[in-house]
């Protein structure tokens, strides 16, 4: 199976704004975030779609969303976080959380917004402060 984007963000290949991580998982700031603070969780180990992933895994990968969603949502005013699984993008099981206004703040169809590195950065610094 060839590396996918996201192994290539855990193998530090490239780079990542990267929240969390522990041994099996990792969070970091999606690039075409719907809204700031719009984080993935994936597991380590690379699973195209997450139905497939290993049932330990898959409970520790909802408990490890969990933890990164209460961090973002004390950085990032919203009035919830908003989940979302739809694996079509990247060949590699993962979970989207959002920060929510609205509903609308999770229609992927929706464009994406345009963060300079300055503002990812700044996102990135202000979940970590309140970590």
């Amino acid at each position: 199976m060839e590396s996918s984007i996201f192994t290539k963000i855990i193998n530090r290949e490239i780079p990542g704004y990267i929240i969390d991580e522990n041994d099996d998982f990792i969070a970091f700031l999606d690039v075409f975030p719907l809204a700031k603070g719009h984080t993935l969780v994936i597991p380590k180990k690379q699973v195209d779609y997450i139905f497939d992933v290993e049932s330990t895994t898959y409970q520790g990968l909802w408990n490890f969303a969990q933890q990164v969603a209460k961090k973002i949502e004390k950085a990032i005013p919203c009035k919830r976080i908003g989940v979302a699984v739809i694996g079509l993008e990247v060949p590699h099981a993962h979970i989207h959380l959002i920060p929510l206004q609205s509903v609308e703040d999770i229609n992927f169809s929706r464009p994406k917004l345009k963060l300079e590195k300055e503002e990812f950065e700044e996102v990135l610094r202000t979940i970590k402060f309140h970590s």
